[in-house]
C-alpha cells in the first residue's frame, strides 16, 4: 500500500509500506479521509521525541473496515488503543490510561491506505455523515473535551461570560464555533496569521491580531489557549480576569515563566486538557452530523500524495485553511 512516511526533520516522503497484520481483536479500516493534526506538525518540525522517523502519521481518520469483525462498517476511530483494566480506564478517563498506545506515534499511523486499529476504537458512522467530516471527529472531540473540562470551574455557564481562543489553527477555530452554538455572545479569537484570521471571520467570527488589537488585561472570564506557548501563556494570564480560568489545550513548547504570581493572587483556574473520552468522541460525531460546526469552507481537501506539500504550506503559514484533510 501506498503511505505518507515522516522520514525526518521537515521531511515527508510518499512510499509503499506492507500492511500491518491483524492481531486479535483489531479490523482493517480503509482510509478514506484523514487529517493533519498540529501534532503531526510538531513531528514534521522534530519536536516530539515520541513521534521517531521512520514512522507513518496521522490519527484523525475515518473509512470503511474491510478485514475484521466490523467488516463493511463505516467508522471513525479513537486512535487512542487503551487498556480498560488500569484506574484510569475503570474510571471512565480512558485517554489518561497508564498503558495506552495511539496510532500515529507509537503504532502505524492513518496517512496511509489501511490503518489497523483495536475494535474497542471504532466508532460506526450514521449513514448521513461522510467520511470527509467524520474524519475531524478527534479535534471536535479534543475541543468538547476542553470545554467540558473548563465549564465545570467558572461560577457562572459559559454563555454568559466573556471568552477569548488563543489560535485559529483547527482546534481553535474548532473551539470557537462549538462555543458559538452553546450561546456565548462574547467570544474573540486571536491570531498572528493574517490568512487565518480571515478564515475565522469568513466563519462567522471576531479576529484579532494580538500584536495590533491586543485583549485588554483583566477583560475575559476565560481563556482557552489553543496554541500553547510561551507568550500566550502570558497573554492568557494577563487577560483573564480575576476568579477565571485559563484551559491550556496547545502544546507547542514548554518555554518562557508563566506568571504562576498572577494566577495566585487573581485566584485563577490553570487547566490542562489531554486528548479526550469515548463520550467525547461519539459527541463529536453527532455534533458533526447536525452540521452544528456551520459550512466547512475553512478545510482544505488534497490527495495523500499532495501531504508533503500541504506540510509544507502549514508549517510556512502559506494557507489560510484550518485544516488540510488528506485522501489516499
Amino acid at each position: 500500500m501506498q503511505a505518507l512516511f515522516y522520514t525526518g526533520h521537515e521531511r515527508m516522503a510518499l512510499q509503499q509500506a506492507e500492511p500491518q497484520p491483524l492481531a486479535p481483536g483489531e479490523s482493517r479500516v480503509q482510509v478514506e479521509a484523514t487529517g493533519i493534526c498540529g501534532s503531526d506538525l510538531h513531528a514534521y518540525h522534530g519536536h516530539d521525541p515520541r513521534r521517531v522517523p521512520p514512522m507513518i502519521l496521522g490519527h484523525e481518520a475515518a473509512g470503511r473496515v474491510v478485514e475484521g469483525a466490523w467488516k463493511g462498517r463505516r467508522v471513525t476511530m479513537n486512535p487512542l488503543i487503551v487498556c480498560g483494566h488500569c484506574r484510569y480506564c475503570r474510571s471512565g478517563r480512558q485517554n489518561l490510561c497508564e498503558n495506552r498506545s495511539m496510532i500515529g506515534m507509537n503504532r502505524p499511523g492513518s496517512f496511509a491506505e489501511s490503518v489497523t486499529i483495536a475494535d474497542s476504537s471504532l466508532i460506526e458512522l450514521p449513514a448521513t455523515l461522510s467520511a470527509e467530516v467524520a474524519a475531524m471527529t478527534e479535534p471536535v472531540a479534543t475541543a468538547l473535551h476542553g470545554i467540558h473540562r473548563l465549564e465545570r470551574v467558572l461560577d457562572r455557564p459559559l454563555a454568559e461570560s466573556s471568552v477569548l481562543v488563543i489560535g485559529a489553527g483547527a482546534i481553535g477555530l474548532i473551539t470557537a464555533l462549538v462555543l458559538r452554538g452553546r450561546g456565548v455572545r462574547s467570544l474573540r479569537i486571536a491570531d498572528l496569521n493574517p490568512l487565518r484570521r480571515e478564515t475565522a471571520e469568513r466563519a462567522g467570527l471576531e479576529a484579532l491580531d494580538p500584536f495590533s488589537a491586543a485583549p485588554g488585561e483583566n477583560s475575559v472570564e476565560a481563556v482557552f489557549d489553543c496554541v500553547g506557548a510561551g507568550p500566550t501563556r502570558q497573554m492568557a494570564v494577563a487577560c483573564t480576569r480575576p476568579g477565571g480560568a485559563i484551559m491550556h489545550l496547545g502544546l507547542q513548547d514548554n518555554a518562557g515563566v508563566t506568571d504562576t504570581r498572577a494566577i495566585t493572587l487573581k485566584e485563577l483556574s490553570f487547566l490542562g486538557a489531554y486528548t479526550y473520552s469515548l463520550e467525547d468522541l461519539h459527541a463529536a460525531v453527532a455534533l458533526l452530523d447536525a452540521s452544528a460546526l456551520g459550512e466547512l469552507s475553512w478545510v482544505e481537501h488534497r490527495s495523500l500524495s499532495e501531504g508533503g506539500d500541504a506540510f509544507h504550506a502549514l508549517a510556512n503559514g502559506r494557507t489560510g485553511a484550518a485544516k488540510i484533510i488528506l485522501h489516499p
